[in-house]
């Protein structure tokens, strides 16, 4: 752990959080009105957002994890994406929502979706807590966003700084003193 001290600084408070993850939960329902919905949750940050998402979603939903690894210890995206754990059940034919914490340069999601469009499904759409599009260097449709963010390292609500922070029931920045 480096030699300085860090600070939390709330972005977006637990109660705007918590309303616009509403909001797209009845935004997903009147989209799959009459069908089900699977939600494939990135872990490990994604797994808050998920939860609290699919409480709120009205249509028939099933789930599945997977684990995609991009960062290691650091505040930059390395670049390498690795699955760490893949789904438990094929998704062919099913209406997929990949659901993830935050989209950052887009390296990874790009690489999951098509993965994911391989394998499929009957439909396959994005939606994230967190869509920082000033880090983007590849193209990544966001089907569903929570909020767009400015290019700052954020923890909170699953994101984590190496491992810390992700219980925090808010979005905030980390500064470094």
């Amino acid at each position: 752990m480096a030699d300085r001290n860090e600070r939390i600084e709330i972005m977006l408070s637990e109660e705007e959080v918590d309303k616009r993850i509403k909001e797209i939960g009845e935004q997903i329902s009147r989209d799959y009105a009459g069908k089900q919905v699977h939600l494939i949750c990135v872990l490990k940050g994604g797994s808050f957002f998920l939860c609290e998402l699919a409480k709120r979603i009205t249509v028939p939903v099933s789930l599945d994890f997977m684990s995609v690894s991009s960062y290691g210890g650091d505040t930059k995206s390395s670049g390498v994406v690795k699955i760490v754990k893949d789904l438990d059940e094929p998704i062919n034919g099913k209406d997929v929502i990949i659901v993830e914490d935050i989209v950052d340069s887009g390296r990874t999601l790009s690489y999951l979706m098509a993965m994911m469009r391989d394998r499929k499904p009957a439909s396959l759409k994005l939606c994230t807590l967190l869509d920082k599009p000033d880090r983007r260097v590849m193209d990544v449709n966001v089907d569903y966003t929570g909020f767009q963010i400015p290019d700052e390292f954020v923890v909170g609500y699953g994101l984590d700084y190496d491992q810390r922070y992700r219980n925090l029931p808010y979005i905030g920045v980390v500064r470094f003193d």
